[in-house]
């Protein structure tokens, strides 16, 4: 495992492309701060660059780096409570520290920390957020098996981790810019209506 982890750190490092299982969903990723690698994850995917696509953290101060400051008290709630975990939040971004394509030229992040060890020791290894998108073509089903992983895909990345995600269901996304705050995503994680309204 550890020799996979070097290697993906590698890879990403250099600019590479990586899929791996995280707790939800396999995801496909590159370094957050390489706009040629965002660019090509994008056009691998076959995503609209006006669609955003999310980030996933090691630490909640690594989300503070791009989350606009100061946060407000039902973000930081919800990043205590739900991560990490299959909760994507959705908040103003840092526009100085995220390229236009990973915020689909918008004002805002979605933002998520996993629970699998082995993404979030990557992540922290390479010092930054990678993208964390779902490893398929655009509007085509999110692999939880590395079965059910397009082989066309994986040939289009430098290294695919095998694995399993164990939720087998995307991540809840919750919209903290709208008040009240809502869900826009249903998803794996069913979120207390009072920690909406915290």
């Amino acid at each position: 495992m550890e020799e996979l982890i070097n290697k993906a750190v590698s890879i990403l490092n250099s600019g590479g492309l990586v899929i791996f299982p995280t707790d939800t969903v396999f995801g496909i990723g590159c370094r957050i701060d390489r706009p040629d690698s965002v660019k090509r994850l994008f056009s691998a995917r076959r995503r609209p660059e006006k669609k955003a696509v999310p980030v996933l953290v090691s630490a909640i101060e690594m989300a503070e780096k791009y989350f606009l400051s100061p946060l407000p008290n039902n973000v930081r709630h919800l990043m205590n409570v739900y991560w990490p975990g299959a909760l994507t939040i959705v908040y103003n971004v840092r526009i100085d520290k995220v390229t236009p394509l990973v915020r689909g030229n918008g004002k805002t992040i979605g933002i998520r920390m996993p629970k699998k060890k082995l993404v979030l020791e990557i992540i922290r290894r390479c010092g930054v957020a990678l993208l964390g998108p779902s490893a398929n073509f655009h509007r085509f089903p999110a692999p939880a098996n590395i079965k059910d992983l397009d082989p066309e895909l994986a040939r289009l990345v430098d290294l695919v981790i095998p694995g399993e995600s164990p939720v087998g269901q995307a991540s809840t996304v919750v919209d903290c810019i709208s008040s009240p705050w809502k869900i826009i995503r249903q998803g794996s994680v069913m979120i207390n209506q009072n920690d909406l309204t915290y």
